[in-house]
């Protein structure tokens, strides 16, 4: 599953062409409309994933793509780029900048290369197998978190929790704030992974989470020295069902697990 330094320029073209078709629409006339699933869906998020597409089919067009908008063209080389325009549409419409597009490369069902760029900021974080996690350029790391009770954890909503599993996010939050701490971050969708990976977070964690909102992120952590698991702690794949932890530092995984006491659930 090695990645080549064509496979890198490839994904930045395609944050390129993203960023180009989103940027007239910030805080602008963007055509909301919602989807079957209520989820919002806007003229910006429909161009970028065109825009992408279109390179994709241009320069590499045996590859496989998974689309939020588009959904999915076939390919035979064991290859899928996995692309979410834009995650965070909330925060878009709000005319927030902490939304950011997503841009994965999937070989055979592992996430290998993942981009989270944000084109208003032009932020853009960069994460390959084997390679150093960048920002803009330069090597991007998270920091080292001595006890749970100081981490500084972030989440999208705790309206996207279900039930069941807002009871053990209640509980991790109770364990992040044992030492007087002030309490989760919300709002932020995939740019808190970025902040993470620079280390300015010590955890995320989210459920419900579909490959389009996840695959990009875990190259972009675990490039940076972080880890990322499902919540029982196994590897995030094309197959996870998008219960998500993403950990500044990996000596607090088993911590967080313990907190969310939800091994096999």
């Amino acid at each position: 599953m090695r990645i080549t330094d064509a496979d890198i320029a490839l994904a930045g073209r395609l944050a390129d062409a993203a960023g180009a078709a989103i940027r007239p629409y910030f805080r602008g006339s963007h055509g909301l409309e919602m989807k079957a699933d209520t989820s919002p869906v806007t003229l910006a998020d429909r161009a970028a994933e065109q825009a992408m597409r279109a390179v994709i089919i241009a320069e590499s067009p045996r590859d496989a793509i998974q689309g939020e908008e588009f959904g999915n063209r076939d390919g035979d080389t064991g290859r899928t780029w996995v692309l979410d325009p834009i995650d965070g549409t909330h925060s878009f419409i709000a005319g927030r900048a902490i939304f950011g597009t997503l841009i994965a490369l999937v070989i055979d069902g592992w996430p290998v290369l993942g981009v989270i760029d944000q084109p208003i900021q032009r932020e853009r974080w960069v994460g390959a197998a084997g390679r150093p996690t960048t920002l803009n350029g330069a090597v991007a790391r998270t920091r080292a978190c001595d006890d749970l009770s100081r981490a500084a954890l972030a989440t999208s909503s705790p309206h996207y929790f279900g039930e069941h599993d807002a009871e053990h996010y209640l509980a991790l939050v109770a364990a992040t704030k044992a030492a007087g701490g002030h309490g989760p971050l919300y709002g932020g969708d995939c740019y808190n992974y970025g902040l993470l990976a620079s280390g300015h977070l010590d955890l995320v964690v989210e459920s419900g989470l579909k490959i389009h909102d996840f695959a990009a992120l875990v190259p972009v952590v675990e490039g940076a020295g972080g880890r990322m698991c499902d919540w029982s702690g196994d590897p995030l794949t094309a197959a996870s069902k998008g219960d998500v932890i993403a950990a500044g530092d990996p000596a607090r995984i088993d911590d967080i697990l313990e907190a969310l006491a939800c091994r096999g659930h």
